[in-house]
């Protein structure tokens, strides 16, 4: 609808005498349109004579008159005003908004799709959750942010990678691989002081169990006291920090590279199935799991830190290397390798980056949890100084998500274990409840879960009332087949011009704006944006339900709202899909 009104625009522009408005100040772009916010001053709106009066030479609204007088006849537009200091406001006809239904039936599936984003392809970053223990509540709601950006652009017709950074790398793997050896170590009968900065959780156990029962107690068995001799006690007044590492040394020591190794690479795998497991079930899918480590293993990192150089973006300060990220807009300069000869975990992050727009995507999505937000100039500065363009990065912040059972609000510390996790979230309240409440705010305001509103099979739970229109829509249906009445489309859509209630006119116009929400919705990465859309949309369908029998004797009356709120449905449908939430046929 916006597209033909920017048309007829475009056409009055093109044939305004060149003494109205000069050839040289007519737009290249087709003028904007917007929906008016009330429809008693018309259904669209256009601003061209207020951005164009200054090059025409003449005030606003005589610019906007001669616009008018040059628009082309439209079977989609009953009249058109002038209002205010020169806005053009549009009326549409009742034939404007029926055409929407056949567009809808039409394009089915595809309907509210398009390719505007077909030219830039995407690499989308998400979920990226350190393989140390099963993902939590917290990690849900980046989950499901992201699988809806990414329905979302592909709607608009971005090539998407959803890609999921594995950080199998540093010391919380060894972290790691410490606290499952030390349980490993309690099931074979050897008790060592378990250190506080380790792994708590009870999937710990479960891993260290698993590693016994596949090796033996003997594969890596240690006395005790060659464990801990020599190590200061972990008390509340000691180093947590420098005891935790002097036992990873020693793990080192008494297992060798090897051992330790093979402990490390049981808890990854075990912990990455879990967390590939959950997201699966949660309709979150990756096409491609990078590892951290292969940046390393592929000499990626290299390949960066040898661009930087090239650049002349490095230089050596205390034995350790630096780029000069402040001259890209950074806080500060930043050290890539220490004056051991290890690269940083920012020069891994910067190769990871280079190595993304290596792989031709021209635009890359990171979505990180708030915590991250001193990251974002780095990154850039780190892409500048590689020589490519710093606003080729977009960072999304994901706030924090709490949890609530009653007024309780539940914890989520991945390394005491006192969490829940998203898995006990999902089969508590639903895969769809859990979507849908994850974006219902913006990603960049804090969230509260209501688990009881969520688990609720009420009108105020707003995922229930959403996918309650569907289910009535399909019971519609099914009533009609009861009564012996069979749906004919094509006289509904040919008989739409005798739906003229008030009610019918709401819902066609709610139908014909899902274009326009997906559209806005994608280009600013704001799924919430589609929740509140599918929440209307259901407001208008169960108002129109309440008001109107849909069965009527007469075929042609009765086929038309059968139309309508088959199109209804289909958009629901579409709408939900988009989010990742199903749409069923019965509550």
């Amino acid at each position: 609808m916006k597209a033909h009104l920017s048309q007829l625009l475009s056409e009055a522009l093109a044939s305004l005498p060149a003494d109205v408005l000069p050839e040289d100040g007519r737009p290249d772009e087709a003028p904007h349109v917007e929906r008016t916010r009330d429809r008693k001053h018309g259904d669209f709106a256009s601003n061209v004579a207020m951005k164009l009066a200054r090059v025409a030479g003449c005030p606003p609204r005589e610019l906007a008159g001669a616009i008018v007088e040059q628009l082309p006849d439209s079977a989609e537009v009953t009249r058109v005003e002038i209002a205010g200091p020169g806005f053009i406001n549009f009326f549409l006809s009742p034939h404007a908004w029926q055409s929407v239904v056949q567009q809808i039936h039409e394009r089915g599936s595809a309907y509210g799709h398009s390719d505007a984003g077909k030219d830039e392809a995407i690499l989308l970053e998400f979920v990226s959750a350190n393989p140390t223990g099963p993902l939590h509540v917290g990690h849900g709601r980046g989950a499901a942010y992201g699988s809806s950006v990414a329905n979302l652009l592909r709607a608009v017709g971005h090539p998407v990678h959803r890609e999921y950074y594995v950080n199998d790398a540093g010391r919380q793997m060894n972290i790691l691989a410490l606290s499952i050896w030390l349980r490993y170590l309690a099931l074979c009968g050897v008790e060592v002081p378990f250190p506080d900065n380790g792994y708590r959780g009870d999937y710990i156990v479960d891993i260290a169990r698993a590693l016994r029962d596949e090796h033996g107690e003997s594969a890596f068995r240690q006395p005790a006291e060659s464990i801990t001799h020599g190590l200061a006690p972990d008390t509340p007044e000691g180093d947590g920090d420098a005891r935790v590492d002097a036992l990873i040394n020693r793990a080192r020591n008494l297992l060798g590279e090897g051992g330790f190794r093979q402990i490390l690479e049981t808890g990854i795998e075990a912990i990455l199935a879990d967390i590939r497991e959950d997201l699966e079930a949660f309709g979150v899918e990756f096409d491609e799991w990078f590892s951290e480590r292969s940046l390393t293993d592929k000499g990626i990192v290299e390949h960066a830190l040898e661009v930087l150089r090239e650049s002349g973006d490095i230089y050596t300060r205390d034995g350790a290397e630096w780029l000069a990220a402040e001259k890209y807009g950074d806080e500060k300069d930043r050290v890539v390798v220490r004056e051991n000869g290890e690269p940083t975990y920012f020069a891994s992050d910067i190769a990871y980056h280079l190595n993304k727009r290596e792989r031709g995507y021209a635009r890359l999505i990171d979505i990180l949890g708030a915590d991250h937000h001193g990251y974002v100039a780095r990154l850039k500065a780190g892409l500048e100084a590689m020589g490519h363009p710093g606003d080729s990065l977009e960072v999304r912040l994901v706030q924090f998500a709490n949890l609530y059972r009653g007024k309780e609000k539940l914890q989520m510390s991945t390394r005491s274990g006192e969490f829940v996790t998203l898995r006990a979230l999902r089969e508590e309240v639903g895969r769809d409840a859990a979507r849908f409440f994850y974006i219902m705010r913006s990603n960049d305001q804090h969230l509260d879960f209501d688990l009881e509103l969520a688990k609720s099979r009420s009108t105020d739970n707003p995922v229930y009332y959403v996918q309650y229109a569907h289910a009535r829509i399909m019971s519609v249906f099914e009533q009609a087949r009861e009564k012996g009445f069979e749906y004919d489309r094509e006289t509904g859509i040919e008989n739409l011009d005798q739906l003229d209630e008030a009610h019918e006119d709401a819902l066609m116009v709610s139908l014909s704006r899902f274009p326009e929400v997906v559209e806005t919705a994608a280009a600013n990465r704001a799924p919430h944006l589609l929740t509140q859309y599918l929440r209307e949309l259901a407001n208008d369908f169960h108002t129109y339900y309440n008001a109107h029998t849909f069965l009527v004797l007469e075929d042609e009356i009765r086929n038309a709202r059968l139309a309508l709120v088959e199109a209804t449905r289909l958009v629901l449908v579409n709408g939900l899909d988009l989010i990742g939430v199903s749409a069923p046929d019965e509550m």
